[in-house]
Formats: structure tokens, sequence, C-alpha cells
């Protein structure tokens, strides 16, 4: 109803001022459905241009998460482990529904989907679908007023206290004039082993179309072949076999598990037992930059490597070819097939107040460098795919890091003062946002801007302030622990626990002595004890 009645004073010319808000979260990605999630129980509008919200996980048809290998028992929030949770019960209860070898949980993006509806409904959040923000009006550095564009062409208008930035580009950066970047960063300024010597805003990360595809023996569902296939398979070049950032090359066969590789291609994705998400580097688009470029040729990439998959590609049996994979159109939901938006590995990224390099990932210790101002937790290695307009033969980047933490002040610009980056597009570096992009730290930077914008707004105060001030970053902290929100990693700390909140608090503020070189607390009942009482009493 309250959409019917706005829209009826919006076509009838009454809406003379803006509507009011608490919060407008620019963005349904992944990380705009865990900040919704994260302040529930403000008055909360969200901006999604698909009809699907989601982000990777669903329009992007990445339902294979990337993760790290403890993610079961440590290092997402509560809430993404009860997404995970929701997304097995819906399938049968089975641990991963596609059996894909690249990630403990691979599913169909639909089911990732109904998953974050119902979640989205209960918190209350009103959606504008195939909406867009056009303009945003600023006066002393605080966004004043957003104009939307709705599917229909009309105009809606919003006065928000605080925006959140969870578009999957960035997209609101420029009409607000906040400070960014695109592409790569010179060396001379972030004095990163890996940047370039020149800043390039074009040198952006390579973008995909995902499509799926199922396995038919016997049947021949051959597509027609793409304008410009020729040169596609020739430039990518398409191909099974993979580059690695070393310079060697891993051979994989197509159902049969090669020497030296870590699976078959078939199975690398499987989101379904019969069922495969094609996301490889063969229809990684790197012709011309996603911000800034035309999606056209990205998705002619895309069928072109389904049409040599079904006609070229070396069969594991000697011949050329696997005609009996047949596209899947409704498990992307789009007429051609690909995924409604392309994959999106790097948006715009936030000058913000604290921006993540290199090095800070890459320490001597068990962990990567310590944050006071900790809001969530992330393991991924810098994978930085090839770049648009690099040569073919570049395989991009692909270094370990240590497990790593997200500092508030990545989320937070340094002029603006009411908005909050929300999604991928937070402050960090050309390099490290090979690291940042990945789903369950997208999860952990939306939910904390979510209860960032709920704590704020509750005690009258800015989000750069509550980073600032000692007293309020303290309560801000113990508030995310009691929401399952880990700060700090201890891997042996597996639940939310009075210990799991106490150790993480106090290790946060410096007030905890433990073994640097090693991931684990090193838990004993006597500590437990001990740990506890001092949480209690800094919680009076």
């Amino acid at each position: 109803m309250w959409l019917a009645a706005l829209l009826l004073c919006v076509s009838s010319g009454v809406q003379d001022a803006p509507t009011p808000c608490d919060v407008l979260i620019v963005g349904g990605s992944l990380g705009g459905c865990a900040a919704a999630i994260g302040a529930e129980g403000l008055d909360v509008w969200m901006v999604e241009d698909s009809d699907w919200i989601g982000g990777q996980v669903t329009s992007q048809g990445v339902s294979a998460l990337d993760e790290h290998r403890l993610i079961e028992s440590f290092g997402g929030t509560r809430e993404y482990m009860q997404f995970r949770a929701g997304v097995r019960r819906r399938s049968g209860g089975v641990a991963n529904p596609g059996g894909g070898w690249v990630s403990r949980l691979c599913f169909e993006p639909r089911v990732g989907l109904a998953e974050l509806e119902e979640r989205l409904a209960r918190s209350g959040t009103r959606i504008l679908r195939e909406a867009r923000v056009v303009r945003a009006e600023v006066r002393e550095d605080r966004v004043r007023e957003v104009s939307i564009l709705d599917r229909e062409g009309r105009e809606i208008r919003l006065a928000p206290r605080l925006v959140l930035e969870a578009s999957d580009s960035g997209e609101f950066y420029p009409l607000a004039g906040i400070e960014h970047r695109l592409g790569s960063d010179a060396k001379s300024e972030t004095r990163e082993a890996h940047a370039k010597d020149v800043a390039d805003p074009l040198r952006q990360q390579s973008y995909t179309y995902p499509f799926a595809v199922e396995w038919r023996p016997g049947e021949s569902h051959v597509i027609e072949k793409p304008e410009g296939y020729e040169r596609f398979r020739d430039s990518q070049p398409y191909t099974l076999d993979i580059m690695a950032a070393s310079g060697s090359i891993m051979s994989f066969g197509f159902f049969e598990k090669r020497e030296g590789s870590p699976g078959p291609f078939w199975t690398y994705r499987r989101i379904a037992p019969t069922i495969a998400m094609i996301n490889w580097p063969g229809n990684d688009y790197r012709g011309a930059p996603l911000i800034g470029g035309d999606t056209l040729e990205a998705k002619r990439l895309s069928l072109g490597f389904l049409y040599w998959l079904q006609t070229e590609c070396p069969r594991d049996d000697g011949g050329k070819g696997y005609p009996e994979l047949l596209l899947r159109k409704d498990i992307m939901g789009s007429e051609d097939g690909l995924s409604k938006r392309p994959y999106v590995r790097e948006p715009r990224r936030l000058v913000a107040r604290t921006i993540v390099h290199e090095e800070d990932l890459l320490p001597e210790t068990a962990r990567a460098r310590l944050f006071r101002d900790s809001i969530g937790l992330g393991w991924y290695p810098i994978d930085v795919h090839a770049c648009s307009n690099e040569r073919k033969d570049s395989g991009g980047l692909g270094i370990p890091t240590k497990p790593f933490q997200v500092p508030l002040g990545s989320l937070l610009p340094l002029r603006m003062r009411n908005v909050v980056a929300a999604g991928k597009a937070i402050g960090v570096s050309h390099v490290t946002n090979g690291a940042y992009r990945l789903h369950p730290i997208e999860w952990s930077i939306g939910e904390a801007a979510g209860q960032l914008a709920r704590f704020a707004l509750a005690r009258g105060v800015e989000p750069a302030q509550v980073r600032e001030q000692s007293a309020l970053l303290e309560a801000f902290q113990r508030e995310l622990l009691e929401c399952g929100m880990p700060v700090f990693w201890f891997s042996d700390l597996k639940d939310g626990s009075e210990e799991w909140q106490a150790a993480q608090w106090l290790a946060v503020r410096g007030e905890l002595d433990f073994d640097a070189s090693k991931l684990e607390l090193g838990f004993t009942e006597a500590r437990r004890a001990q740990l506890v009482e001092r949480w209690k009493t800094a919680r009076r």
C-alpha cells in the first residue's frame, strides 16, 4: 500500500516535498541485502536496477560462494550463516546441493533469491525494483535529497537521513560528488609491490556474464554461432587451461580430473547434480572496462564460449565439442540465458578515511594488520583477474593473504557526513579489492553498515563520530559482537558465547595477550572464566 499511495502522489504531481526516510540503500546487492537486515527496525528503502535482489549471488549468477576454509565454524556473521543454512534448507537439507568443488555451498540463483526475499520481507525494507538513482542534492557535505526513476519512468524523491552505497559499481559516488578512484593505482601513491607504475582508470578487472548449462546425454543443443566468434575464440583464447599468476599452466579435463588440477571443469561451479554455472577465464571480458564501456561484446564473448564448449572443446574421449550441453535460460531468468547483470569484480573505490593496501594483508604473523576500528572479518587471496586492455597472456594476480579485518574507516568518506559504503566499493586499492570483493566479506561490510546506521541514528551522531570517539566505537563493537558479528580472528572460538564475544572485544582493544604466530587463542577453562568476568565488567 505504501508504494501505491506514493506513486499516486507522484503521478498526480502532489509530491511537492521529498518523502523522508531513515536509510536509503543504493543497490540491492548482496551487501545491500545484508545492510537492510542490519538496519532492521528503521524506515529503510532500497533501490535496485534489476528485478532480482542479491547481486553476485543471484542476478550476477555466481551462486557458488567464494569463501575461506574455516567458514563453516568461524569468520562469517550469524546472519550470513543463517542465510547459508536457509539455502541448504530450501535445497532439501543437502550441504552442497551442486557439489561444485570451488565452494562448500553451490546452488541455483533462484534458491538464494528466495531466501533473501523472505529475509528482507521480515525486515520491512521497502524495495524499488528496476529503478535507479538519477540525482542527489548535496548541501554542506550532506545528501539532502535523492531522485529515483522507477520502472515506469516516474520520479520518486526521498530525503534520507543516511545513504548506504551498496551498488556493485559504486554508482552513487559520482552522483553525489564523493571522492573515489577507478581502475589501477600508481605505485608512487600506494607503495604496493604489485601496483602499476602509472594510474589508469580504464584498467579495470574483467567482468563476466555467467550462464548455466545442463548435461543431456545423447542430445544435441548447439546454439547459433555468435557474431565475432572466431575473433573471440582466438584472442581470448577459449581453452580449459588456466594460466596462473606464476606463469605456469594448469590443464583441466572436462569430466576427468587431470593430474595437478583440483578437479574437472564440469564440477568446478556445478550448482545442481546435472547443471553447471560457467564462470571461467574463457568468458571473462577484458576488451573494454565495465564502467564506461558497452556490455554487448561481453555477452557475445560468453555465448561464444558456450558455442566453443559445444563444438570445439577437446573431449576427454579424444573428440571435439560437447553438443549435449543445453543452455538453461530459466536458471538465470533471462531471455538470452546469461546472468541478468554482469558479475562485477571491481567497482569505483571510495577514497575513504582508511584505505587498505597490499602490505596490510601480508604480514609475518598469523593475522593481517590489526585495525582498532574493526567491524568485520574476511579471508581470501588477492585475486585480481586480467584487466581491460591487457594482453591475452596476462594471468592477473593470485597472492595468498592472512585472515584480515574490515576497518570501519574504509566505509567512511573523507568529507560526506551521511553516506556509508555498504558493499564492494569501500576504501581499498585496486590490488586489495581482489581480496575484499567476495561473498562473505561483502555481506559483513553491508551488515556492519546497516548496524552502524541503526547505532548512529539511535544516538543522534554521525557515522564518522562512531569511529572517532573511543566510547562510541567500543559500544558499537560490543553491539556487533552481541549480534553475532565477529571483529577479531580466533579460529578456536566457534560460536556467539560470552567467551567468544569477550576474547574478540578485549583483543581488538589491545587488552588480551595471545600468540601472534597462531590463529587460535588457546582456550582453557581458567581462561574462559577470566575472559567472561572481564567482559561482564566492561559491559557494566
